[in-house]
C-alpha cells in the first residue's frame, strides 16, 4: 500500500454545509478508488500568503490515506481544477518517515507545548525549594562584606590625595 496525503484549500465564502461537502466528496472519491482513509481532518480558517481569487483567507483540509497504486492520483488532482470551490490543493506521497511523523502528532507526542509549573502548582512541602531559596542570601551578605572595606579604602585614598594637593598648592 502507498501512502499519500492531500491538503486542501476551500472557498471560505461558502456556507458550512458546502463546504464540509465539499471535503467529504473527495474522501468518497478516495473510497470508490478502492482507498482507504487513514486521517482525515478539518485544519480550519487560516489566513493565505498571498491573495488568491481575491480571497486572503481560506479553509484547509488534510486528508491522509492509503492506495494500492497511485492511479486515482492524477483523477483526483484533475477534479480538485476543475472545481471552483477548491482554491488550491497539494498532493504529497508520504514515505516510512512521513507516516510515522503524522501518526505521533495525532497521538501528541509532537507539537504539544508543556504547561510550565507556577508557584501555585508546586507542592507546599518541598524543603530542598526553601534551601535552595534561602542560599543565595548568605552569598549576597558574603558579598556585602567583602565589598564594604573595598568602598571605605577608596574613600580614604580619595581624602589623603585630596589633602596632598592643597599641601602643594600652598
Amino acid at each position: 500500500m502507498r501512502n499519500y496525503e492531500v491538503t486542501f484549500i476551500v472557498d471560505p465564502v461558502l456556507s458550512g454545509d458546502e463546504i464540509k461537502s465539499t471535503a467529504q466528496s473527495y474522501v468518497k472519491m478516495i473510497k470508490d478508488e478502492g482507498g482507504k482513509i487513514v486521517h482525515d481532518g478539518e485544519m480550519g480558517l487560516r489566513q493565505l500568503a498571498y491573495p488568491i481569487k481575491r480571497r486572503t483567507t481560506g479553509i484547509y483540509y488534510c486528508t491522509e490515506f492509503e492506495v494500492e497504486t497511485g492511479e486515482m492520483i492524477a483523477k483526483m488532482e484533475l477534479a480538485m481544477r476543475r472545481d471552483e470551490r477548491i482554491m488550491r490543493f497539494l498532493t504529497v506521497a508520504l514515505d516510512k518517515y512521513g507516516v510515522k511523523y503524522n501518526a505521533d502528532k495525532r497521538a501528541g507526542k509532537i507539537g504539544t507545548k508543556k504547561k510550565k509549573e507556577t508557584k501555585e502548582d508546586a507542592p507546599k512541602d518541598n524543603k530542598p525549594a526553601a534551601k535552595k531559596a534561602a542560599a543565595p542570601k548568605k552569598v549576597v551578605k558574603e558579598a556585602v562584606k567583602v565589598a564594604a572595606p573595598v568602598k571605605a579604602e577608596a574613600v580614604v585614598t580619595e581624602t589623603v590625595s585630596t589633602t596632598s594637593n592643597s599641601s602643594e598648592e600652598e
